[in-house]
């Protein structure tokens, strides 16, 4: 059924493909401005819609350049509330300025956050509130061109790499497989297990890197669980009866996984990405929950979700329920980090050692 409606969906995919690729090679021509700034600007993103594991990736560059550098992310802020620049502060809701900067900024309490619909006078809000800003993380950014970043990630999920999806709407894809080209380093997300020396060369003929691209992989690695609300911190059991998840996020497969692994039985409830929660939701969970019938159960949820819950005013409701969350992590596998580690900290370096603006 998929591959029949991939083929009716063909044509308007070829439509949507073309037009992207029209639009990129304005910039390509120089007749649409990709400007430039003199800091280091490395833009996190991927080609497909859906997650590839964006948020860790930026946290994970936050740790690596945060210690060293002022650094400050900047995003679309999706479904927020607010239009324009905001800029996040410890008060911040994810209605003002959406659930990954209000993630952000929850996690790292020392560097600047900030949304903006357009990246390029985001830059420039936070160059003109901050001079002494060193580093910008753009967040979801590879198709906004306007900007040139110094540095650009591209990310695809182990179990869906770009090379094998099509353009939407037949799939997932918001470019021609080609613009991968555009990335400094591409890394393969969400590596199950140990990556063998076999399964590293199968993805690297299928992805086939040019020359001035490094390929790497890396996986997901899962903190201690963490109650939404404090009194709830003696629920926690190295394994359970029964799991109820629920998760507002593109893929959620992976926390699945690593649940299924605490308990005999998981049970799933999966929303729209970025949902916003709403009270009958919470009641459609808590009932869900109450008709477990086990005393040895509980209730889990992503980091992104935890955000949408938190400071808002679900947040009385979410706390009569036994809610965790597990916070997660970007690794890579083998010695991987060590090289993207160096070729990260040598481009911020060459960055900004810049002295002014330039336009291509």
């Amino acid at each position: 059924m998929m591959d029949f409606l991939r083929v009716i969906l063909f044509p308007f995919a070829c439509i949507y493909g073309l037009v992207m690729a029209f639009r990129g090679k304005l910039f390509d021509w120089k007749i649409l401005p990709s400007e430039s700034f003199p800091i280091s600007v490395i833009s996190v993103g991927n080609l497909s819609y859906g997650g590839t594991g964006k948020t860790p990736m930026v946290e994970y560059l936050i740790r690596l350049l945060g210690k060293d550098r002022k650094v400050a992310t900047l995003s679309r802020g999706y479904k927020r509330n607010t239009k324009g620049y905001v800029l996040a502060n410890k008060k911040s809701t994810f209605e003002e300025i959406g659930d990954e900067p209000l993630q952000y900024k929850t996690k790292f309490k020392d560097i600047e956050v900030a949304v903006h619909e357009r990246r390029r006078k985001g830059i420039k809000k936070l160059l003109k509130n901050f001079p002494d800003l060193d580093v910008v993380l753009l967040d979801d950014a590879y198709q906004h061109r306007y900007v040139k970043p110094g540095f650009s990630i591209l990310l695809t999920d182990f179990h869906k790499l770009f090379v094998n999806d099509y353009l939407i709407p037949s799939g997932t894809l918001r470019e021609f497989r080609s613009a991968s080209k555009r990335a400094d380093i591409i890394i393969v997300t969400k590596v199950p297990g140990v990556l063998s020396p076999i399964t590293r060369r199968r993805i690297t003929s299928l992805i086939k890197p040019r020359i001035h691209q490094k390929l790497l992989f890396s996986y997901i690695s899962y903190g201690k669980p963490i109650p939404i609300c404090k009194k709830n911190e003696g629920l926690l059991k190295e394994r359970y009866n029964t799991i109820l998840l629920f998760s507002g996020v593109a893929n959620s497969y992976p926390l699945q996984e690593h649940l299924r692994n605490m308990c005999h039985e998981l049970h799933v409830m999966d929303f729209m990405d970025h949902h916003k929660y709403t009270l009958n939701d919470l009641e459609k969970i808590k009932s869900n929950f109450d008709n477990m019938f086990t005393r040895n159960k509980i209730i889990f949820t992503t980091e992104k979700d935890a955000m949408r819950l938190d400071k808002s005013v679900l947040s009385e409701v979410i706390k009569d329920m036994p809610v965790f969350y597990i916070p997660i992590k970007f690794e890579f596998c083998n010695g991987d980090s060590i090289i993207f580690d160096d070729q990260i900290r040598e481009n911020v370096e060459k960055d900004t050692g810049n002295q002014q603006f330039s336009k291509e």
